[in-house]
């Protein structure tokens, strides 16, 4: 048998391949929440009468039709029952403002024309016309891939977002990465624990009955850790976002999911 040589070129280039494979270690299948439920909760989760979040889709649109303190309505700038929304558009937040200059998500969006298009007075963060209002516009979206651009003037705010979701919080000591990047697949007081992704919010979650959007889901996960949670509006929260939506660039937007 001949002896196998390499040049000193070959010798370099597999070097070259065994040192990016090392350091750039292959990216975890995105693999959506859905996938982790039982047949019963994705039957429900595809069943437009079965799903509760549809409920929330009809509050949204009811609230969507309704004028502002002067006179205006959402459907001047977005159509009849929001049909000019652009799917595309959506699947991109959070996105950064060019005149707030700062990253807004769809829900600080949505306040803004609140605001300045309707004359109305703000909402609060727990109002259920907020959460239906973000339930009824993603929904416009449901299908479309996640997008969210993380260049640029994002970078920061991704970089912040991505160093909370590993940092350890409160008296269990725990970080995000240890329930859906560690321990992905195991069982949990009986769920199986997800990747954590954000393509299903807002959604209706199982074990307390209700609709949620990711700030107050965010929240219950802190209360969970034993931990001092955020606001919802919070800094904190809007980077966290950011990172938890790009991590999930590519998975279809199922608003309003079905969840544990």
């Amino acid at each position: 048998m001949k002896p196998f040589n390499l040049s000193l070129f070959q010798f370099l280039l597999l070097f070259i391949v065994c040192l990016l494979l090392i350091s750039s270690p292959l990216k975890a299948e995105l693999i959506s929440g859905y996938d982790f439920l039982s047949n019963q909760a994705k039957e429900m989760q595809n069943d437009d009468f079965q799903n509760p979040g549809y409920a929330m889709i009809e509050q949204g649109l009811t609230t969507y039709n309704r004028k502002g303190e002067n006179d205006k309505l959402c459907s001047q700038c977005h159509g009849e029952n929001g049909d000019k929304f652009i799917p595309e558009s959506i699947a991109q937040f959070p996105k950064f403002h060019k005149i707030l200059k700062r990253p807004v998500t769809l829900r600080d969006q949505i306040q803004l024309c609140w605001g300045k298009r309707l004359d109305n007075f703000p909402l609060l963060y727990d109002d259920t016309d907020l959460l239906a209002l973000e339930t009824m516009i993603r929904n416009k979206a449901y299908g479309e891939e996640v997008n969210v651009n993380i260049s640029g003037n994002m970078q920061p705010y991704y970089d912040a977002g991505k160093k909370f979701y590993l940092t350890r919080f409160g008296q269990m000591d725990m970080n995000c990465a240890q329930c859906h990047d560690i321990y992905t697949g195991k069982m949990l007081r009986g769920q199986k624990l997800s990747q954590g992704h954000t393509n299903g919010f807002p959604l209706f979650r199982l074990e307390s009955q209700k609709m949620v959007n990711l700030p107050q889901r965010l929240r219950e996960c802190f209360r969970s850790l034993r931990a001092e949670t955020f606001a919802q509006d919070s800094d904190e929260f809007r980077n966290l976002e950011i990172y938890l939506n790009a991590r999930g660039n590519g998975l279809k937007i199922e608003t309003p999911a079905i969840r544990y």
